[in-house]
């Protein structure tokens, strides 16, 4: 009788192995969909920062009848000069209109923006000048100022291909979840180079780390004095 029960007894054994492999199995590509459904709808992978090196211009309005700069605009192009430096390779190209009615302006101007150039900080070899041509012979073009400079952007915000009311219970994102997000991050980062690797970290104070050595040497209190100035206090009311 044992002999005549065992291979029965096998066989269902084998039969709960198979259904409890299917079941196993199942799980594991219902996480796996699962998985790749999340990632699908993550906003960093559809609206991603992207970093790239865009140029940074600036234009100047020249009038036809202008022979030297304005106080202002000279404060600006000084600015632009140092952000040149700041932000960019430090150089900065000067762009001259050819063939508008104020190029004796312009070039009766553009060795008073060289000079501007310089004061931001940069060096006269770092400071080229190529000229583009105007088609409208009557009109007053601007010069142009660039550099090339890092930034980042998340793309244009705004994309609906479809009626975000229609994926009830798919449990998804509609496709601009996040790009407003994407969008302001990449706007406030000062320097997008960051989102790409960390910045070194800078030397120590020599001069505060000898005082705190010399005070705790001599037991004295190491850390600095904190006190409470005006509006520090939580009102009772």
């Amino acid at each position: 009788m044992i002999r005549k029960n065992t291979p029965r007894r096998v066989v269902a054994a084998r039969s709960v192995l198979v259904v409890f492999g299917c079941l196993a199995v199942a799980g594991c590509e219902s996480a796996q969909t699962q998985s790749q459904l999340l990632a699908s709808n993550d906003y960093r992978l559809r609206h991603p920062i992207v970093v790239t090196e865009e140029p940074e211009t600036l234009d100047l309005p020249i009038g036809r009848s202008t022979r030297r700069l304005i106080g202002p605009i000279e404060g600006t192009i000084t600015s632009f000069a140092a952000d040149s430096r700041q932000y960019g390779d430090g150089s900065v190209e000067i762009l001259v209109p050819s063939g508008g009615a104020n190029e004796a302006a312009v070039h009766s101007v553009t060795p008073e923006i060289r000079r501007a150039i310089e004061r931001g900080g940069v060096s006269r070899s770092r400071i080229s000048t190529r000229t583009y041509s105007v088609q409208d012979p009557g009109a007053d073009a601007p010069i142009r100022l660039a550099y090339n400079r890092m930034q980042a952007t998340a793309g244009e915000c705004g994309d609906w291909p479809k009626n975000i009311g229609g994926g009830i219970g798919a449990n998804t994102d509609y496709e601009n979840f996040g790009c407003a997000t994407q969008s302001n991050l990449a706007a406030m980062v000062d320097n997008p180079s960051d989102l790409l690797t960390p910045r070194a970290s800078t030397p120590a104070d020599q001069a505060r780390q000898a005082v705190v050595i010399e005070a705790y040497r001599k037991g004295e209190v190491t850390a600095s004095d904190y006190k409470e100035g005006v509006g520090a206090q939580v009102a009772d009311q």
